[in-house]
């Protein structure tokens, strides 16, 4: 069967890719950088859909977090907002973070129907791809969306996670390649003047995104979503890929 990656956005896509699809899960400001760089810590983080049911996961685990936000705002009863800047500094590992926020655990809660839900972001995108490569023939990459538009930053993950896959034998569809035309070139501050970013500095969370975009490729290891916990992958890719890189842009050069 001919390998295959496809682009798609929104929460309500991620239930079209089901039995046969591997999902890859891109919210980059913020939910998938802040579940990477949890799980890259070694800490439990455990994406929900849904207030309720963020509320009813927490009361069956021992003294944990509530963190996360809806349409901007940290809900009533949270103990954090959606801060990856703010998760990294914690210093205790043993509570169980539960994960909310308004797009991205939302698109991994959609896709629970697929074979497997990767979650991916700046800081791992090259080790996931590295993961994907050969394991699975159908594989969708679907940025959070927000207020129904494919923000910027997720087009760029997205893009990247994808721009390898081709270069590892993938085939997709027109529309997949022209967003990887549109951004496998463009450096990670392209993001930093579209919307996603206008919020943080406006509500004066702009740590986010100098944390965001300081940390590009900085972690070897993909990550999935196993028994509800986002969890390293437990092997290497049967496949080696190209990094990126005269091609495409070099980070850090």
């Amino acid at each position: 069967m001919r390998k295959t990656v496809t682009i798609d956005y929104l929460p309500e896509r991620a239930a079209f890719y089901r039995r046969g699809w591997a999902v890859v899960v891109v919210d980059v400001i913020r939910a998938t950088t802040s579940a990477v760089t949890l799980a890259a810590m070694g800490r439990k983080c455990y994406p929900v859909g849904t207030l309720p049911a963020a509320f009813e996961l927490a009361s069956s685990l021992p003294n944990p977090l509530l963190v996360g936000e809806l349409k901007g705002d940290m809900p009533e009863g949270f103990d954090m907002n959606n801060s990856p800047a703010d998760l990294a500094a914690l210093t205790d590992r043993e509570r169980p973070i539960v994960l909310l926020s308004t797009s991205g655990t939302k698109v991994i809660h959609e896709a629970r129907a697929a074979d497997a839900i990767y979650v991916s972001c700046f800081r791992n995108f090259t080790a996931t791809t590295q993961y994907l490569a050969g394991r699975h023939t159908r594989i969708a990459v679907i940025g959070a969306g927000s207020r129904g538009e494919f923000r910027e930053e997720d087009q760029m993950g997205c893009a990247w996670v994808a721009q390898q896959l081709l270069e590892a034998g993938y085939h997709a569809n027109e529309n997949t390649r022209s967003i990887i035309e549109q951004w496998r070139n463009a450096p990670p501050e392209a993001c930093a003047n579209g919307n996603s970013a206008a919020y943080l500095r406006r509500t004066n969370q702009e740590r986010d995104l100098d944390f965001i975009l300081q940390r590009i490729d900085d972690i070897d290891q993909a990550f999935v979503l196993k028994n509800n916990v986002v969890e390293r992958a437990d092997a290497p890719a049967p496949l080696p890929i190209p990094m990126f890189g005269s091609a495409v842009y070099t980070y850090g050069g």
